[in-house]
Order: structure tokens, then C-alpha cells, then sequence
């Protein structure tokens, strides 16, 4: 799926956020930014240990703050890491996602990133729902291009076609207040 929202193209696909090409992708941290399972355990598998080294440096970060660090072998240029809970496998809430997206955000516009992905925050190890997960990112990617942006396009990710029925979904109930339906946004392969 493949919509506007102001002048930012936010795209929703099913892949691995490891292997995306753009400038920044986000990882759903913990607050001690340890990289062990979920997205983080992904990302320091198919980026490298540097990445967690750097991020460790960093810690602890407090949910609604974020750091960025470079994406080691990712195509991405940097890794944003937004806490959604504060320690490994713990339970994230549809607040803590809000706060940790809200924060990848800022930093996104911080480092001049034009184009980042997002995946499932707080879903998976988590434990938040991929839906209420989704509806709470959308909330606020929404609000953030409302409020002027330097980002072009944001990409949220889904692993797998059941992930990816639960992200469109999602994003139908969001996008419908916007006046965008669902009919409009166009149906895309990656």
C-alpha cells in the first residue's frame, strides 16, 4: 500500500527492515539498548556488533528519547533506537510506542534523514499487537507531517502476509479520519 499524507509518501510492505535502502531505520529498543532478539537481535546480525557497541555507549535511553548510531553493513545509513520498553522483554503499551515513534521522529529530522523505516514498534518481543502497534505509529507519523516535515518518505514494514494484513488494516482505521480511503491508497509490491 502506497499513500500521501502532506507531501510525505508513507509506504506499508511486507520484507526485512535490514535490507531496505534508506537513510535511517528504527529499531524498537529497550532502554539499556541491548540488541538480543526481535528487530534489535535482526539488526546486529546482518549490521554487526558495531552497532550495539555504539548504541551501549549511549544507554540508558528513556522511552520517548532516541539515539542514532551508524547501520554498520545495513544499506541504511544510521540506526535510530527509540526504546518501546525499558528492559529486555519487557511489555510495551500503545503509549511507550506513541513515545518511542514521536522520538524517532525528532531524531530522523535531527540528522537530515530524508527517508526511514519503521517496523511493528513494540510488537513481537514487545508484546504489544501489531494492529495497536501500527495505530499508534500512524498516529503520530500523521501528526509529525502535520506539524512540517523534512522527511519524503516513511516506510513501515511488516514481516510477513499476516503482519502485513494487520498493518493494512490498521492503517485503514487510521487513515479514514484523514479522509483518505482505504480505495484511494494503492495496493504495492517491494
Amino acid at each position: 500500500m502506497i499513500f500521501r499524507h502532506g507531501e510525505v509518501l508513507i509506504q506499508i510492505f511486507e520484507g526485512d527492515i535490514t535490507e531496505i535502502s534508506v537513510d535511517a531505520i528504527v529499531n524498537p529498543a529497550n532502554s539499556q539498548l541491548l540488541m538480543g532478539g526481535g528487530v534489535a537481535g535482526a539488526i546486529k546480525r546482518k549490521g554487526g556488533i558495531v552497532i550495539e557497541k555504539e548504541a551501549r555507549k549511549m544507554a540508558p535511553v528513556d522511552i520517548g528519547d532516541a539515539v542514532v548510531t551508524s547501520a554498520g553493513k545495513l544499506p541504511a545509513k544510521w540506526v535510530i533506537h527509540a526504546p518501546t520498553v525499558r528492559r529486555p522483554a519487557g511489555r510495551a503499551s500503545f503509549e511507550s510506542v506513541s513515545l518511542a515513534t514521536k522520538a524517532a521522529l525528532r531524531a530522523a529530522e535531527k540528522i537530515g534523514a530524508r527517508s526511514v523505516a519503521f517496523p511493528a514498534m513494540g510488537a513481537g518481543v514487545g508484546g504489544l499487537g501489531i494492529a495497536e502497534a501500527v495505530q499508534a505509529m500512524l498516529a503520530e507519523i500523521t501528526s509529525h507531517i502535520d506539524g512540517g516535515t523534512g522527511l519524503e518518505k516513511i516506510i513501515l514494514v511488516a514481516w510477513g502476509q499476516k503482519a502485513l494484513k494487520e498493518f493494512m488494516s490498521a492503517a485503514k482505521s487510521v487513515l479514514e479520519p484523514y479522509g483518505l480511503n482505504y480505495s484511494q491508497a494503492h495496493d504495492i509490491r517491494m
